[in-house]
């Protein structure tokens, strides 16, 4: 979790000496904020990564003022225009296509200033930045640059003056020979174009995502700030600058928008549009526990700084552009139960009467964990969703109606499972340099395609790794299990799978119905997942045997 100090004289003075520090530093849990530290004179927090506006001590005042009521609703937020462009090459297509920018003029910054507007870029780089990967922030004297300002490209030789020297270095040089290089520079390792942004007179303002060049150095001495962002995702872009923008307004700067032109499209930042959101009174007081009328679930979502207008029982509201965590109406109600005050919440019996119980299914599954257990195996999870490879093509198996995701994303999430054995054999071929005998199971749902719905099954595979196994063994594993479980012994009528060795398998049968496989792996299976030896297997669908 993202850690950030706070100094109490300056916590009070940010909130104009409002409230005692016993007061705020009492509040603070009930925003979120977790205190790990403190001091006479300080506190260090912890906030949550989904709340990068608290990266720094003007965010958290701004949620304090609300909770206390001293300004409620969405924050002040204003912004002019500046005459500064940036003309955007196609160069950096690909390599690091975007940048979004704003400049902010007539600030004071003292040591602590500089510090919490530090931390915020390095808190932004972590999160939401994917450490610089995704986006990057750039902060630069304003006085030094002479607009209008280009964002390009240059090749390893190209030199310029970085942060913290008095020497000229390559880009080259700047990636294998400093710090933030060696650390950062694995992001262009497979470019021989690198990004940069120059002003009119062709000096270098950043190399992004890397170094800052010693021309643009902030001091206490900087009245005048230019924020640039690059990224190879807008939204990322725009979600960073905002943060940035909102901390240095309250930070008594003057913001000032910057006009990015790319190829064919031009664009002013930052951005500080609110989004539109609803939630219904209904909704929000299910969840709380609480009898809430819209008037009030308005007054506690300004309290959380949230802009909001009661309809009926539906309640608009404005999110301010730095509020990347509200996503859903649930998230709405978090802030209802802040505004509401989350220590003021009592807990309260349901008014059902009804026991709860588990689920007897549930227990059976954890008795068979337990049995397998007890029997010396190691359980493994996978997910539902996996490879149309590992379940198809390297079990030679013909998917028929296979429930498959529609534009996935990812080849690793394709199918839903309709056998462990696959995921199984998959989770040895990861493993195959550690001693065997490895014996593995697992407990999770399959699925298949119904006539008008998907169907689901709990269901126990196994499967055993070593030179020595074979049918007899797998079996003996269930046999153990079903024994256990139910007091059944299981009938097995031989029967050929595609997984399985001819002659070496058989179907599993428990009160005439058909509910599982055993045998031994395939030898053409075992090379398609790379196997050094033998594999025996069971698989037991356990739903069916209950239903039986």
């Amino acid at each position: 979790m993202p850690v950030v100090t706070l100094y109490h004289n300056r916590l009070q003075s940010l909130l104009g000496r409002r409230k005692s520090i016993n007061e705020i530093l009492e509040m603070l849990p009930y925003i979120g904020l977790d205190i790990e530290e403190q001091g006479k004179d300080y506190v260090k927090i912890e906030y949550n990564p989904n709340r990068p506006d608290f990266s720094t001590d003007y965010g958290i005042v701004r949620a304090l003022k609300g909770i206390f009521n001293i300004e409620v609703g969405l924050p002040k937020f204003q912004s002019g225009k500046s005459n500064v462009s940036i003309k955007v090459d196609k160069s950096v297509g690909a390599v690091r296509p975007y940048v979004v920018s704003l400049v902010a003029m007539n600030g004071k910054l003292d040591d602590e200033s500089i510090r919490q507007i530090i931390a915020m870029q390095e808190d932004i780089h972590e999160g939401i930045g994917r450490k610089r990967k995704k986006v990057s922030i750039g902060i630069h004297n304003y006085d030094a640059i002479k607009p209008p300002l280009l964002y390009t490209t240059e090749g390893s030789n190209f030199r310029f003056v970085p942060l913290n020297s008095d020497k000229s270095m390559s880009m080259k040089d700047i990636l294998n020979n400093t710090d933030v290089g060696k650390q950062y520079g694995r992001f262009l390792d497979d470019q021989n174009k690198y990004p940069v942004i120059k002003d009119a007179e062709g000096n270098v303002l950043s190399f992004p995502p890397i170094i800052n060049s010693q021309l643009t150095r902030v001091t206490d001495k900087t009245k005048n700030l230019l924020i640039d962002v690059t990224a190879t995702d807008l939204k990322a872009a725009e979600d960073a600058l905002a943060i940035v923008a909102v901390a240095l307004y309250d930070a008594k700067f003057m913001i000032e928008s910057v006009k990015i032109n790319y190829l064919g499209r031009k664009m002013e930042t930052p951005d500080m549009n609110a989004v539109a959101r609803s939630i219904r009174q209904e909704y929000a007081n299910d969840l709380l526990g609480l009898n809430m009328s819209a008037g009030e679930i308005t007054r506690y979502l300004q309290r959380s700084r949230l802009g909001a207008r009661g309809k009926g029982s539906r309640i608009t509201c404005k999110i301010p552009r730095y509020r990347l965590d509200v996503m859903h109406e649930v998230d709405l109600v978090e802030d209802v139960a802040v505004g509401y005050g989350v220590n003021r919440i009592s807990t309260t019996f349901p008014q059902s009467r009804s026991v709860g119980a588990r689920n007897p299914m549930l227990k059976v599954l954890d008795a068979a964990r337990e049995v397998l257990v007890g029997l010396g195996m190691i359980e493994v999870m996978n997910f539902n969703l996996v490879s149309k490879e590992v379940q198809y093509e390297m079990t030679n198996r013909v998917g028929v109606n296979v429930l498959a995701v529609e534009q996935t994303k990812s080849i690793e999430h394709e199918v839903l499972r309709d056998s462990l054995i696959p995921p199984l054999m998959s989770v040895l071929s990861k493993n195959i340099h550690e001693p065997y005998p490895q014996r593995i199971f697992e407990i999770g749902k399959t699925f298949f395609a119904g006539s008008s719905n998907v169907k689901e099954y709990w269901t126990v595979a196994a499967a055993i790794a070593n030179k020595d196994t074979n049918y007899t063994e797998s079996k003996s594993y269930l046999q153990a299990l079903l024994r256990t479980l139910f007091n059944i012994e299981p009938e097995t009528r031989m029967a050929s799978s595609v997984m399985l060795v001819e002659g070496r398998s058989a179907e599993i049968f428990v009160k005439k119905e058909n509910v599982g496989i055993v045998g031994e792996v395939s030898q053409q299976v075992i090379d398609n997942f790379k196997l050094r030896v033998p594999v025996s297997v069971f698989e037991l669908n356990v739903s069916r045997i209950l239903e039986g």
